[in-house]
């Protein structure tokens, strides 16, 4: 174990090596080690409101329109989301703007001297989400809105007390530390909740017993979609669409984002007790953008979608997205797709959703440590027709040279099948 701490240094990544060694497993779900240290850096109990979202899919679209909600009504809004796609600042933001190397180093600072005073190792996961609370308690933020970066109960996110709790969805992912059933899964999803506090549950399925059994254990005022809210694209324009709960329907412009995780936010902004306008929360609806969720770009003249959904439910819902893109351009009639994942996810059930509307696929090997072999990807992708690239940039430089004008460019299966994409297209630059 590397004890040695980059002190003076004023490079960011030398950092973040720093904290990829300190602790021995990169994923240590379980918050015995974290709370000394919460607590030592005084972040427990932040003088803020603060939000916290978990689920399976849709956590950053609904924490980056939560935050752009509150950023429009002015408050000072503290946003931590995980994993980044390009770079690692984009993790934490004051404002709606990524934190400077200076800032993030000052935190890591102040992590390291907590976590060698108590006389314990932090995982990656737990320093970089400690020093972005040391951030919003520095800056003296109004408002935390927190996204969990893996599970619930036992993650570092979860040492603090959120006062609205949003679960998007619960699927079928992490199973080897979230367990192999919605039901466990929903149990570790549900570990967010805390007494008396308002939950929303915006999942397109049944409410899982777990989360029913946390918030009457809780007594947790519990609003699920399509039971205690409703949304709804109007019926007269594609412009706008409707909100509707007890007492209350109100008319918003349409977003860049899916509509379930925005309506997700719409909710919990108005059971926050936070002093909100109808205005701000259009506005936040219009200014939420997110890189990687179905993100279209027009690059040498082709046009090229990013999506990071990397398991079923995610796959469903680009899919979905897919369909609406493809009915209004109808010079598209074909998908070639620049295609990786990682090997502990669902290729074979992604892929077959993916299948139908995918004609060619030019797969690569990603350069991570959970990266899918060529024989894993090959396999899923039996029958099909496949092109195999040493690297994910040669798999998107063929496809900008190859694809004709009836054909449109999807990146998916990973956040890093995007990352290596972005990367050769800042080198081109």
């Amino acid at each position: 174990m590397n004890n040695t701490a980059p002190l003076n240094t004023d490079d960011l990544q030398t950092w973040l090596d720093y904290w990829s060694h300190v602790h021995v497993t990169g994923i240590d779900l379980g918050l015995e080690r974290v709370i000394p240290v919460a607590e030592a850096l005084g972040v427990v109990k932040p003088n803020a409101k603060v939000l916290t979202v978990a689920g399976t899919n849709g956590k950053g679209s609904t924490t980056t329109t939560l935050a752009a909600i509150l950023n429009a009504q002015g408050l000072n809004v503290g946003l931590y989301q995980s994993p980044h796609i390009y770079r690692f600042n984009e993790r934490v933001k004051l404002a709606g703007q990524e934190v400077d190397d200076q800032t993030l180093i000052d935190a890591f600072v102040e992590v390291d001297q907590a976590r060698r005073a108590c006389d314990l190792t932090l995982s990656f996961f737990e320093a970089t989400t400690l020093a972005a609370f040391v951030i919003f308690k520095q800056k003296q933020c109004d408002v935390w809105v927190l996204e969990v970066g893996l599970g619930g109960r036992l993650d570092v996110v979860n040492v603090i007390d959120p006062d609205v709790a949003v679960i998007t969805n619960i699927g079928l992912d992490h199973t080897d530390w979230l367990g192999d059933s919605i039901e466990k899964i929903a149990f570790e999803k549900a570990g967010i909740i805390r007494p008396n506090i308002p939950v929303i549950f915006a999942g397109q399925q049944d409410i899982p017993q777990a989360i029913l059994n946390k918030v009457e254990e809780s007594q947790a005022q519990l609003y699920a979609v399509n039971r205690d809210y409703f949304y709804a694209s109007s019926n007269e324009d594609e412009q706008s669409w409707d909100f509707a709960s007890s007492g209350t329907t109100l008319k918003f412009p349409q977003g860049a984002l899916a509509l379930e995780n925005i309506s997700a936010a719409v909710a919990a902004i108005l059971v926050s007790g936070l002093q909100v306008s109808q205005q701000a929360i259009a506005r936040g609806i219009q200014n939420a953008q997110l890189q990687g969720r179905f993100e279209v770009r027009k690059i040498n003249g082709k046009t090229v979608i990013f999506d990071a959904g990397h398991n079923p439910h995610g796959v469903e819902f680009l899919l979905k997205q897919l369909r609406k893109f493809l009915e209004y351009n109808k010079q598209y009639t074909e998908v070639v797709s620049i295609f990786s994942m990682l090997s502990d996810k669902d290729i074979n059930s992604v892929v077959k959703l993916l299948k139908n509307t995918v004609l060619q696929w030019k797969i690569a090997p990603l350069t991570v440590p959970r990266a899918a072999s060529m024989e894993q990807l090959q396999a899923a992708l039996q029958g099909e027709t496949v092109e195999q690239f040493n690297c994910v940039q040669a798999a998107f430089q063929s496809a900008l040279a190859d694809t004709k004008n009836n054909q449109l460019i999807l990146v998916c299966g990973s956040f890093h099948t995007l990352e290596a994409v972005w990367e050769y297209l800042e080198e081109c630059q």
